[in-house]
């Protein structure tokens, strides 16, 4: 039977409307899974930013940390160099100042005389030469002459052996030097410094270590004492 045009057009329309509700639904399904897809793909860009921006503020920290380590390092030294610059200072003017009170004694006529005496015995034991010469301070030759007299019995007697004693008139100790005597083989060629100088330095040395333990107390990082 066919069917009239009344009905074609009822069944155009029911097919027109179920098309486009399958048209409907598959729009809101492919809606759904761009949004599903969107949120995750946001998802990740937002974790994947958040972890560089916490890994670069972690370096920052980092750096910071060692820029404060070294900072800090530089100012401990810098205080450690001052504290050794004001302890050497100190002992600098420690020495002056002694140095200043040899310069007293070798102006002192009860004292110099004597420590002469055994400066000058003292260079003839140290050298142990048959002939020795003397160079001393200008103001100080008459004093030498003396004390060059009573120390060869007292040199012969104990080394027994002659000893000859020049004293170089030609060549004095320079006026900077507070006293005492250089005594020298025949040829000049050995050495012994025997000045109030010489001799302070020579003190200086050996009681180093007491001294600075006396002065700033003893060294915590010292393992080993002599």
């Amino acid at each position: 039977m066919a069917l009239s045009n009344a009905d074609v057009q009822k069944q155009i329309k029911h097919m027109m409307a179920f098309i486009e509700q399958e048209a409907n639904e598959k729009a809101e399904e492919i809606d759904a899974k761009a949004e599903e897809e969107f949120n995750i793909e946001k998802g990740r860009l937002v974790q994947t930013q958040r972890l560089k921006i916490m890994e670069y503020y972690e370096k920052k920290e980092k750096q910071i940390e060692q820029q404060k380590k070294i900072q800090m390092s530089n100012l401990m030294n810098q205080a450690r160099l001052k504290v050794l610059k004001a302890r050497d200072d100190m002992i600098k003017d420690l020495l002056n100042e002694a140095q200043q009170r040899l310069a007293n004694i070798a102006k002192d006529p009860t004292q110099y005389p004597t420590l002469l005496e055994g400066l000058v015995l003292q260079g003839f034991y140290q050298l142990l030469e048959p002939k020795v010469t003397i160079r001393c301070r200008k103001e100080d030759v008459a004093l030498v002459q003396a004390a060059v007299k009573k120390n060869i019995p007292i040199y012969k007697g104990a080394v027994k052996s002659n000893i000859e004693v020049r004293i170089d008139e030609n060549n004095f100790l320079s006026p900077n030097i507070s006293g005492g005597v250089e005594v020298y083989n025949a040829d000049g060629k050995i050495k012994v410094s025997n000045t109030l100088e010489s001799r302070l330095d020579l003190i200086a040395q050996q009681m180093m270590p007491e001294i600075r333990v006396n002065l700033f107390g003893t060294n915590p990082n010292r393992k080993f004492m002599d």
